[in-house]
């Protein structure tokens, strides 16, 4: 009999002790708890469901296992001849009404908590494109991409994969400790996902339309996302990467950014040299072009076209520009107008139109981008 109890409570012993550890890492049976109100509302609620499910799995099956053991055929036991039992009915109605009623109110509470995205200190616009991210801080006139930095060397085995392979950008989000941000989010081309586990959030980015979420949380750190929609080629190459700073270094960030921007527009009517230009572009399209059109600009047969000696890098500069402005309707290449700056794409265009033997010896300005938008 001790033997037969052993047997029946080792599964019960393991998933108890499993789910039951607070401290349980990213891949382990458990969901983390995460850093931010929402989160730990959420684990909580996770948490509570798991036990009472766990109580009734313990309660229910062990009651049939006893009576499977108590009454088997080889102890002579008969089975009874009977049909309905009113008070057992009413019984087995009312303690599962009671159950789920216990189990609805901690539920609800926690998701008015999810989607109260009112009174927020900070709003932060979140855009998700092929196959990056766009974060604006609405009222700062701050806005800059979130895009892949592990290089393309790395993606294709040419070099050892570092420490933060397909883990690290551009340019991280950053928040402050103990305020709320609430996130505005959409989609520019196809239908993406803003996810980061340790704030309890993953919303939708769907073109043409917002979803909201918020997170304050009052542990700096850096925590890590991915896009989990489907969205195309590089789909696993678009990650969500948050830094969460000290309120005070947050409006010291805050504050560089906006000298950043201050310095960039009093070099959109500067003339870049050859060498700057190229520099820059070369950097820029590294981040921004080469996943389509590769490293060395020879594209996907079918898919990317070459830009070797293509018609486009090599005719007119303002049918260049317009093509990185306007995007090619039907086809991937979308317009990179909100994307790039105005210096960023004079650059790339730049870079394009003098490497790989285009050798087109032109030169194309910030300021003849600026001209072209205001033109359109």
């Amino acid at each position: 009999m001790s033997h037969l109890i052993k047997i029946i409570a080792a599964p019960y012993t393991f998933f108890v002790a499993s789910f039951a550890s607070a401290e349980s890492g990213f891949w382990s049976l458990n969901m983390p708890r995460g850093v931010t109100e929402v989160s730990n509302a959420v684990y909580d609620v996770h948490m509570l469901m798991m036990y009472i499910c766990i109580a009734i799995g313990v309660v229910v099956f062990g009651f049939m296992f006893y009576v499977m053991f108590a009454h088997r055929k080889s102890r002579g036991a008969k089975a009874a001849n009977f049909h309905e039992n009113f008070t057992v009915e009413v019984i087995w109605t009312i303690v599962p009404a009671i159950i789920l009623l216990g189990m609805a109110f901690p539920a609800t509470t926690s998701l008015l908590k999810v989607y109260d995205t009112d009174n927020p200190d900070i709003d932060i616009k979140v855009t998700g494109y092929q196959w990056k991210w766009q974060y604006e801080y609405l009222g700062e006139d701050i806005k800059f991409m979130s895009e892949l930095r592990t290089s393309q060397d790395e993606q294709y085995g040419r070099v050892p994969k570092g420490e933060h392979y397909l883990r690290e950008v551009t340019q991280p989000l950053v928040i402050p400790t103990n305020k709320k941000v609430r996130f505005l989010i959409t989609g520019n081309d196809v239908i993406h996902s803003w996810w980061v586990p340790d704030f309890a959030v993953k919303k939708d980015a769907i073109p043409g339309l917002f979803t909201s979420a918020w997170a304050k949380t009052d542990q700096p750190g850096v925590y890590v996302g991915a896009c989990t929609e489907l969205c195309g080629k590089d789909h696993s190459r678009m990650p969500v990467v948050v830094e969460v700073k000290e309120e005070a270094d947050y409006y010291e960030w805050l504050a560089g950014k906006k000298a950043e921007a201050a310095l960039y527009a009093s070099t959109i009517g500067k003339d870049w040299s050859n060498d700057e230009l190229m520099q820059k572009g070369k950097e820029v399209y590294g981040i921004s072009c080469a996943g389509c059109h590769q490293a060395q600009g020879e594209g996907i047969a079918g898919i990317f076209p070459s830009l070797v000696g293509s018609s486009i890098v090599t005719g007119p500069i303002e049918d260049h520009i317009g093509i990185l402005i306007n995007g090619v309707a039907g086809s991937a290449m979308q317009s990179f107008a909100d994307q790039l700056s105005e210096v960023d794409i004079a650059a790339v265009i730049h870079y394009k139109r003098n490497s790989w033997g285009n050798d087109m010896n032109d030169i194309v300005q910030p300021l003849d981008i600026l001209n072209y938008k205001q033109s359109r």
